[in-house]
């Protein structure tokens, strides 16, 4: 279990100055990222070490991550997302 040091640090890295980006991570961060397993928690901090142009083309959905576990969380960060009205 993190810290809230810690949580609070995940927090401020998923902040990315791009509002693609940050729609996505802050609001998955703060909401769903506590109650995942270890093992995804894993994932998404590995996740924030990745690159914004590389981000935003995943979570466009114009492109797979070559790595499968980045492809499960950014699946789960999708999914995460409320369905337009």
């Amino acid at each position: 279990m993190l810290s809230v040091a810690e949580h609070n640090r995940l927090f401020w890295r998923s902040r990315r100055g791009m509002l693609e980006l940050d729609v996505l991570l802050v609001p998955f961060v703060k909401e769903a990222f506590p109650s995942l397993s270890e093992e995804n928690q894993a994932r998404y901090k590995k996740l924030i070490d990745c690159e914004d142009p590389d981000l935003f083309r995943w979570f466009m959905q114009k492109e797979q991550p070559d790595d499968p576990e980045l492809a499960i969380i950014v699946e789960m960060i999708l999914n995460h997302v409320p369905a337009s009205s």
